[in-house]
Formats: C-alpha cells, structure tokens, sequence
C-alpha cells in the first residue's frame, strides 16, 4: 500500500479497526474462563444469542435495518453469509473449548497459522500462480506441524481448526462485501434458533447454569454478546476497507497477546521442542510476510510505469 492509500480515510479509518479487533481478540482469553461453569457448548449458545441482541442494538441506532433487509433479497450474498456463520460458529466453539482447557498458547498457533491458509486459498481458490518463497513457506509451515505433533502427541488439531475456519470466514466476508452491522445480524440471526433450542435444552435437563450461578454469572453470559460483536463489527469494517495484505499483518498482534497471556498469565508449558515448533511457525510467516510485501510492491510499480 503507498504512502497515498494509507492517508486516504477510509484506509485509515480500516486500520484502525482492524487493529482494535485484533488487539480484542488478543485478549479474549481472560474473559471466556469467567463463564465457568458453564461449557462450551452452553457458552457458545449465549454468544450467539446475545451477540444477536447487541447487533440489533447497534442496526437501530445507526437506521440500518433496511440495508440488512436488502441483503436478503441477495441469494448470492446470503449464501455467502450462512456459510460464514456456520465457519464462525466451528471458530467459536473451538476456541471457547481451548481456552476454558488451558490450550490458550495452541489457540495463539491457530491464529499465527491462519496467514499460511490464506496464501493457501489464493493458490487454490483463486488459481494464484505458487512462488518460490511461498512454496517455502509451506514447507516450513508443514514441517512445524509434524515437529508439534510429536511434541503435544497428536496432531495440533485445535490450532488447525481455528486456522482453517477463520481463515475461510475472512475469505467468504471479503466475497461477500456487505456492511458490519448487517453481516453480522444476518450471521447470527441464522444460528440464533439453535442456540435458543441449544440453552432451553440444558436449562430443561437441569444442565444449564443460566438461572442457578447468581447474577452476577447472568451479567457475565449477557456480556458474551457484546464482547463478541464489538471486535467482530471492527473486523468487518477493515476487511471491506483494507487491502488483504495489511489485513494479514494486523492479525499477528492477536496471536502475539494470546501468546502472551497463555505463557505469562495462564502459566502453560513450553519445552524447548514446541519452542522449535513455534520458531518453525514465525519462520513461515516471516517467509510469506516477505513475499507478500515484495509482490505487493512489484504491482505497485508495474501500475505506475503502466502508460496512460
């Protein structure tokens, strides 16, 4: 990006949002633990719902229900946003169930992963001829998941997951192009009805901890709706203002502070062989970092000596 599209507003305006949803969900895992004791599945349930709720709030005081309306009179975009629900959904769910089971530091390796996957996509998806140092990058990349997988025993599965599906969400937001707000109520407004069905049923089978926790466990699953929706209206504001590349240079602040606070507040383990795993990891994304900058910039100057 050059120094005149990164002072023009709505660029600026994209980063810093996408720079308070990063930094948000850096710190995510210190709130989902105060659930507890509800599960993943009970948590994931209240995100939804309350999530639903908050973005509601938000179309009313910004008049926006008759743009939400008219996305639904767009197959294409719908189609678009029930697929991102459902890969929000799998995000979700997965990473409450880490971080509520101390695997805080395997969720940061998810999000340091997601760049690779993305890279992935535009060689698969969109047919993007693989470069050198992309093919690399992969290498490494691969490499550092076998050197996990013997470290942890199995597979680092959760990492892979939260990989895969948000970076298959943040494509299919791209494809999709529609406003924050009205993405977001239309993602939620598809899951609410499971959720729903989801939260009576464990309250019914004395399950649930919505009604027998106190107040204060109320007010906290209450606040799961607005913790979730306010980084995720940041994030679909930069995705539609910013260019994909500084994106994928945002979403490392959310994996450094997971890390962080996996290893300096939660307290979990590093032996010296998931640091080499770890280290693999950064290598790649160094790799890809540097390859995505350089083609960046070789468009940048084929566009300016291009004749008129």
């Amino acid at each position: 990006m050059t120094t005149f599209e990164a002072q023009r507003p709505d660029v600026r305006e994209g980063l810093v949002y996408g720079a308070a949803a990063y930094m948000l969900w850096g710190v995510f895992p210190l709130f989902f633990p105060l659930l507890k004791p509800a599960g993943a599945v009970e948590i994931l349930a209240h995100r939804i719902l309350w999530s639903l709720l908050a973005v509601v709030l938000v179309l009313a005081v910004t008049r926006s229900f008759g743009s939400t309306a008219g996305v639904f009179r767009d197959r294409r975009k719908l189609g678009l946003l029930a697929i991102a629900a459902a890969l929000i959904a799998v995000n979700w769910g997965t990473f409450i169930y880490a971080v509520n089971s101390d695997h805080v530091i395997e969720c940061s390796l998810g999000y340091f992963i997601t760049p690779l996957v993305s890279a992935a996509f535009g060689v698969m998806v969109f047919r993007e001829r693989l470069r050198s140092q992309q093919g690399l990058a992969f290498a490494i990349g691969a490499v550092a998941v076998v050197v996990l997988t013997v470290d942890y025993g199995r597979p680092p599965w959760i990492a892979l997951i939260l990989a895969a599906s948000f970076g298959s969400y943040g494509l299919v937001k791209k494809l999709a192009n529609v406003g924050a707000a009205e993405s977001l109520a239309i993602e939620t407004l598809i899951l609410v009805a499971p959720a729903v069905a989801c939260i009576s049923a464990l309250q019914g089978m004395g399950e649930g901890t919505l009604t027998n926790h106190g107040g204060d466990h109320v007010l906290l699953l209450m606040a799961s709706g607005p913790v979730t929706a306010i980084p995720l209206l940041f994030f679909a504001g930069a995705i539609i203002r910013v260019p994909m590349i500084w994106m994928a240079m945002l979403q490392y602040l959310a994996p450094v502070l997971q890390f962080l606070v996996g290893l300096l507040i939660v307290g979990e383990t590093m032996p010296p062989s998931r640091w080499i795993g770890f280290g693999l990891v950064w290598l790649a994304i160094a790799v890809l970092t540097a390859d995505l900058l350089h083609a960046a910039r070789r468009i940048r100057v084929a566009a300016v000596q291009e004749p008129a």
